[in-house]
């Protein structure tokens, strides 16, 4: 499916799907702890990246939530759709958000995601270039985060041996966790500084 075939379809069923290469990705919705964490979340870094912005006005951040970030350069059949998201400040109203423009990304796992599902999410983030993915594990028997884990994206491989090659320029390795036995909460300074406590994240 292309993007001007996706914009022909009512809008509830486009808002349900993704495109990876234009093959049609359906997105299911959470419960609504998946919403709400989701909007705890950009609460959070909206207020840091505010701050930052004020501080230091030559880097001005948008946060955003289920925002379509269009891997190419160009075209708009290849896109995927965060929980949460920080961008740079785009030229005017109404932009699309390329991959070029997005620094960080992240996804609010509800029990019912599957590993495989997310592994492959996070491998075309990877592959967009995107510096910073956060990964948010909901927890099972309880309406709480369960663990935050910050992922930073490393384009070194290291030495392969003669003719191999990485499939891809970049891949994400951890850069924090978090659980909430971790009293003095979540503090991680970029792409600016971020402190939150778990009050913050309440249900």
């Amino acid at each position: 499916m292309t993007w001007e075939e996706l914009e022909r379809l009512p809008e509830e069923i486009a808002e349900q799907i993704e495109l990876w290469d234009g093959r049609v990705v359906w997105l299911r919705r959470g419960p609504s702890e998946h919403q709400t964490f989701t909007n705890l979340l950009w609460n959070a870094l909206r207020r840091h990246a505010r701050t930052s912005t004020t501080e230091q006005p030559d880097q001005c951040w948008r946060v955003t939530t289920e925002t379509n970030v269009f891997l190419r350069p160009v075209g708009k059949s290849d896109f995927l759709t965060p929980d949460f998201l920080v961008h740079r400040c785009l030229d005017g109203p109404y932009q699309d958000v390329r991959a070029t423009d997005a620094i960080v990304v992240g996804e609010v796992l509800s029990p019912s995601n599957t590993q495989s599902d997310m592994d492959a999410k996070r491998g075309r983030y990877a592959a967009a270039g995107i510096p910073w993915y956060w990964e948010v594990k909901l927890a099972a028997e309880t309406s709480a985060i369960a663990m935050v884990r910050i992922f930073g994206l490393d384009t070194d491989s290291g030495p392969l041996p003669d003719g191999v090659h990485p499939l891809q320029a970049g891949n994400y390795v951890i850069a924090g966790e978090w659980t909430p036995a971790d009293t003095e909460g979540i503090a991680f300074d970029f792409p600016f500084p971020i402190r939150i406590t778990w009050d913050e994240l309440e249900f």
